[in-house]
């Protein structure tokens, strides 16, 4: 009994607060250690035997939903007739959304000009499909596809489409 009431001796530096050197309690140290163990075990268990993560289980479950309701059909949104009705139709979603960035007149701005020969991602319709659906987020612009829809997606490319191909 008297070695666990030994004075460290550093008082004068914590206000005056003695420090005893005291051994942690058993019960303490018991928990301790079988939470090093339990560790030891989960993480084996986990990473080794069992082979699962949080991304195969996700991959799994997509393969059975796929597998119950028919995977999703690719839509090929450049695969369409250009219209003077779908054309028509997307003027009012590029004024809506577009003109801000690349001006009514679709010169540019903020935007680059949508009506001279240069285009950076291509300018052909499918290509203004792909990047009106995607975006180019690296140059500031929002990935439209899940915004606008397949529809409207279609309808404003077929609107730049034909203004980019009259200038020209």
């Amino acid at each position: 009994m008297a070695d666990e009431n030994i004075i460290m001796g550093h008082a004068e530096d914590n206000d005056g607060i003695e420090e005893y050197d005291n051994s942690l309690p058993d019960w303490w140290l018991a928990l301790f250690f079988a939470c090093i163990i339990w560790g030891g075990i989960y993480a084996v268990m986990y990473h080794g035997y069992q082979q699962t993560s949080q991304e195969k289980l996700y991959l799994a479950e997509v393969a059975a939903a796929e597998e119950q309701w028919g995977g999703a059909a690719e839509v090929d949104l450049a695969a369409v007739e250009i219209t003077p009705e779908l054309i028509a139709a997307g003027e009012p979603i590029f004024t809506q959304n577009c003109v801000a960035c690349h001006a009514a007149d679709l010169t540019g701005g903020v935007g680059p000009n949508l009506v001279d020969e240069e285009w950076i991602h291509g300018g052909e319709y499918a290509d203004i499909v792909k990047t009106v659906t995607d975006g180019v987020p690296a140059k500031g612009m929002l990935t439209w596809g899940p915004i606008l829809g397949d529809e409207k997606v279609r309808q404003v490319s077929a609107y730049v489409y034909s203004k980019s191909h009259q200038a020209n």
